[in-house]
């Protein structure tokens, strides 16, 4: 991939749009799809969006259907949590570096962390790995990606994922329900004895999280199984009253 900002058809080849046919869909970047801002009808938080993940899952085809969704707006006009767009990215990832993307990952990234204990949900058919959800590891393991982010992508001493990528990466690019979106990391403000700390968090259904606080150099992580319930953000209540003040005192 040259740069992120090329269109998603200069690696997509297939399969490509055949319904609600429209302009603005060659003009999706993989930006777009990084930041949730693809203009698709694909919102996961809104139960009428057509994309609404829960929806494609039951379809047979996740990539066809998503690519014929309709245009609701311009790309990189507003962002919605649309998790196809993660799914469309793995694709051009796969078709990109002709790996898979389980392949891909523990290549450039898994093996070189140590971690070896991972499974991916995929399609009935295994033909799709459902990279919006369904990745399974420890709690162990999800701590290290949140070291590597910590340390600013090295690990042991060794640059596994650029410096000037980790910070591009986790720097806020748009807005998602009024909180600042990076490319699929969230920055996530806590107010603790009058001042506010950034959280740069990777958010999971059911109560998953990683939490890394470069500030005062800390990781935290939670798994949970509160899925599809406000009981999920039960980490941020212990992370805001009792891990921070616990730190700073």
């Amino acid at each position: 991939i040259d740069n992120i900002n090329d269109p998603i058809t200069k690696y997509l080849k297939s399969p490509v749009p055949k319904k609600h046919l429209d302009k603005r869909k060659l003009e999706i970047t993989i930006k777009h799809l990084l930041t949730m801002s693809s203009g698709l009808d694909c919102n996961d938080w809104d139960k009428k969006s057509k994309g609404q993940e829960d929806k494609v899952y039951k379809k047979k085809d996740w990539l066809q259907y998503t690519l014929d969704l309709p245009m609701v707006n311009n790309p990189g006009e507003v962002s919605h949590y649309c998790s196809m767009g993660v799914i469309l990215m793995t694709e051009i990832i796969s078709q990109t570096s002709a790996m898979s993307i389980n392949e891909f990952a523990d290549e450039h990234l898994f093996k070189h962390l140590g971690i070896d204990n991972v499974k991916w949900g995929h399609t009935s058919d295994g033909e799709v790995i459902a990279s919006g959800k369904r990745l399974y590891m420890t709690s162990r393991d999800m701590a290290k990606i949140g070291q590597l982010i910590l340390n600013k992508g090295k690990w042991n001493g060794k640059q596994i994922v650029s410096e000037d990528w980790i910070e591009e990466s986790t720097t806020p690019k748009t807005k998602i329900t009024g909180i600042d979106y990076c490319y699929l990391w969230w920055n996530i403000p806590f107010t603790t004895n009058e001042k506010t700390i950034i959280s740069k968090t990777a958010t999971g259904n059911g109560g998953q999280y990683i939490m890394i606080i470069p500030e005062m150099k800390l990781v935290a992580v939670f798994t949970g199984g509160a899925y599809n319930s406000q009981e999920d953000k039960l980490a941020f209540a212990i992370m805001k009253n009792i891990i921070l003040p616990s730190i700073e005192n």
